[in-house]
């Protein structure tokens, strides 16, 4: 989306989206008497009904430990987990099912890459390269490594409108950089960051790179072949799926030569007490019992994103934001925060003398919901001038109407806060 704010008529909702509304039970709900608004996808999507079906008939015709039974219910269970796995490779276009591994989210992703691959490389003198841009979850995992190592934590800044300040990216990215992680989509702006140049001047340097797609594999299209990184992670709760579950893809390579994250389970191939050795990738990296019904869930929520498409979802969806973004421009007292150059997904603004706690509260009683606070990038808060914002996230169920109800509400935040 460009960075003025444009569409004013409200986008058309695509065939292939007319009827969604109807697959997500929550929706039908009303809050303080009033019709549910759901704006806070970015901290959570809501679930279809196929993955709480799925889920349900998980538990009630299929439940048993996985990788361990030679009994029908534990071959099926073993079955249904692997399918799941295969089903992220496709989405994603890993070369490999063996490529992906379930963890509980994102920052668990981002801590065992830290753990397992970064930290046996790493000595004192070395840097990592991160952006002001990030969540805390890509930034407190590195700092707690370099206090470990005595490593170099480096940031890419960020401009006024919310973009990554690339000036003095040669100063930053160098030979001297031992590992690059970024955010693709920023969760609190919006902002959409062209990430390819980075990851191909990276690779140029020899520099092992993680993407960040929390944010990202919910709105857009992601090709990992094309795209060329090292790592990407994202969490199955934001992407319709169910909570306490999210993948790490890893090259082949890369997951071969990382030691394991955790001990125990069914993750070691043989024990003695003289020594133990480990089941190749991604076993190795999935200790104890797993999130079975997650990664079930999960990979039912990729086959409904799947069948929806990605590409219809993100055309819809740019506009979409792009409406809001113009609705909530005519509003006196809105001021937008970021204006990036591409926007998905996100808007953050503040209103007046008004809190963003308060304009939660009084969009809460409209039964409205957004997120307010720092949106855990508290450091992009500082950089950015405010404590906190106000924020709408929207998805593939969010209409038109719904910005007509946003816009409604903040009117009568208005008429409170004059």
């Amino acid at each position: 989306m460009s960075n003025a704010a444009k569409q004013i008529t409200p986008p058309a909702i695509p065939d292939a989206l007319q009827s969604v509304r109807s697959d997500f039970p929550i929706l039908q709900r009303q809050v303080h008497g009033k019709p549910l608004v759901y704006l806070d996808n970015a901290a959570s999507t809501q679930k279809p009904q196929q993955v709480i079906d799925a889920i349900t008939r998980y538990y009630s015709q299929e439940n048993a430990n996985i990788h361990r039974g030679v009994h029908l219910l534990s071959t099926e269970a073993t079955g249904a987990y692997e399918n799941a796995r295969g089903k992220i490779a496709r989405f994603l276009n890993a070369e490999s099912d063996s490529e992906i591994v379930f963890t509980r989210g994102a920052t668990e992703s981002v801590n065992l890459v830290a753990h397992s691959f970064v930290e046996p490389m790493l000595k004192k003198g070395d840097e990592i390269l991160i952006s002001a841009m990030e969540h805390h979850a890509n930034i407190v995992p590195w700092q707690l490594l370099c206090e470990r190592v005595g490593a170099t934590l480096k940031v890419i800044p960020v401009t006024d409108d919310a973009d990554l300040d690339l000036s003095n990216i040669d100063e930053l990215l160098t030979e001297r950089t031992k590992f690059f992680s970024i955010v693709w989509v920023s969760n609190a702006i919006g902002t959409v960051n062209d990430i390819q140049p980075l990851l191909n001047k990276a690779k140029a340097l020899g520099v092992p790179t993680l993407v960040d797609a929390a944010q990202a594999v919910q709105h857009q299209p992601v090709d990992l072949q094309a795209l060329g990184c090292d790592f990407l992670i994202f969490s199955g709760h934001k992407v319709y799926g169910p909570t306490g579950i999210g993948a790490l893809y890893g090259k082949a390579e890369r997951l071969a030569a990382m030691r394991p994250y955790q001990g125990g389970g069914d993750m070691i191939s043989h024990v003695s007490f003289e020594g133990t050795t480990f089941k190749e990738p991604p076993s190795r990296f999935e200790a104890g019992t797993p999130h079975i019904e997650g990664a079930i869930g999960l990979g039912v929520a990729i086959d409904y994103l799947s069948a929806v498409g990605l590409e219809t979802i993100h055309a819809y969806e740019t506009d979409l934001v792009e409406h809001a973004v113009a609705r909530l421009s005519e509003i006196p007292g809105v001021r937008i925060i970021g204006h990036p150059k591409v926007r998905s997904g996100a808007i953050s603004f503040t209103m007046g003398e008004a809190h963003p706690h308060d304009i939660g509260t009084v969009l809460d009683t409209e039964g409205v919901a957004i997120r307010t606070g720092h949106h855990c990038c508290e450091p992009l808060m500082h950089r950015l001038g405010v404590p906190a914002t106000a924020r709408a996230s929207f998805s593939l169920y969010n209409t038109p109407a719904d910005v007509d109800a946003l816009v409604a509400a903040l009117k009568k935040v208005s008429i409170l806060f004059a």
